[in-house]
């Protein structure tokens, strides 16, 4: 597998799941809106010279037609890869037109990237200048602290972004106990998960639970920026235990770190703005055609390029070419 060649072919995947959930924003309609990026999403993907198995993406065989786990996607007569999917991290955003919605895709050899069970994931996320130096078992008091330490600032100058559920209660208490800024989310914690390796974005760490798959694909992105993410899974059920043991993971209570998430060595990630966020610019659409913005990223070599794409359908109404 070469990384740098198949990098830019796999922003043409999430591309075109963006372009087409990007049709559907406002609808109010998750469903309509995931189902136009899977099906964009799937054509592409069967495209590209990979024989590529799905290890997380819409569920099972039963529950979903495409990109379901452990299908069989690409032309079949390239390398065999192990690929992760998210055609829409964030229905909700996109149906109410609300901000960081993305497409997702990271991709490595075969066993490189660990089929998470489809449960909730306890996640906490830091950039590069504080990995190694914080630790999910402390109170977030104590990981605040370090996390100002290691950005050479005070706690009420870090940002800290959770999602906005009553499961959370204790954990903002202690976060606006400790001095910090918090950004409730209402979905889609991926890309501030990003955010976080990103300089400039102004989110500075992702704590509590949210889902195990995007925990993963999380990790992905960060394996290419350097920062960190740990994580354990967090059960609502011995239901869920005994499906995390069935899919290979013998301690129910471990803690992962991000290379344990994801441990291949040719790494690559793509991930396209739907709506716009705090990295991502959304699909612009305008006549004779659209924009994306994109983060296209390969561990080895490390490369991180942010791409800028105008799909012109129609030339001749798109006239001049803007910066």
């Amino acid at each position: 597998m070469e990384p740098r060649t198949l990098a830019i072919d796999v922003a043409t995947v999430t591309e075109a799941a963006a372009l087409a959930a990007a049709h559907h924003m406002g609808e109010g309609d998750n469903e309509r809106a995931d189902q136009a990026a899977v099906t964009a999403m799937r054509e592409v993907l069967g495209r590209l010279p990979i024989h590529g198995r799905i290890v997380i993406g819409e569920g099972g065989r039963d529950e979903a037609p495409m990109l379901y786990i452990g299908e069989e996607v690409g032309s079949a007569d390239g390398v065999a890869v192990d690929i992760a999917v998210d055609p829409v991290e964030g229905t909700n955003l996109v149906a109410k037109g609300l901000p960081n919605s993305i497409a997702v895709l990271a991709m490595a050899e075969r066993g490189g990237i660990l089929h998470a069970p489809d449960i909730y994931m306890e996640k906490l996320i830091v950039p590069p200048q504080a990995a190694g130096e914080v630790d999910l078992r402390w109170p977030p008091e104590r990981n605040l602290g370090v996390l100002a330490q290691a950005l050479g600032r005070k706690v009420t100058d870090i940002t800290v972004v959770i999602l906005d559920r009553p499961r959370h209660t204790e954990l903002i208490a202690a976060v606006r106990r400790a001095g910090a800024r918090i950004k409730l989310i209402s979905d889609g914690d991926t890309a501030p998960a990003i955010s976080v390796a990103v300089s400039g974005t102004g989110v500075h760490a992702v704590m509590g639970i949210g889902g195990a798959p995007e925990g993963v694909l999380a990790a992905a992105a960060l394996r290419c920026l350097g920062g960190e993410l740990q994580a354990r899974l967090w059960y609502r059920n011995d239901a869920e235990r005994e499906r995390a043991r069935a899919m290979g993971i013998s301690d129910p209570d471990r803690i992962f770190r991000t290379e344990e998430l994801v441990r291949g060595d040719n790494l690559i990630f793509a991930a396209t703005g739907i709506t716009d966020g705090d990295l991502f610019r959304g699909v612009r659409l305008f006549g004779g055609g659209a924009r994306t913005h994109s983060l296209v990223m390969t561990s080895s070599p490390r490369e991180i390029r942010f791409v800028d794409t105008i799909h012109a359908h129609d030339i001749a109404r798109i006239g001049v070419v803007r910066l």
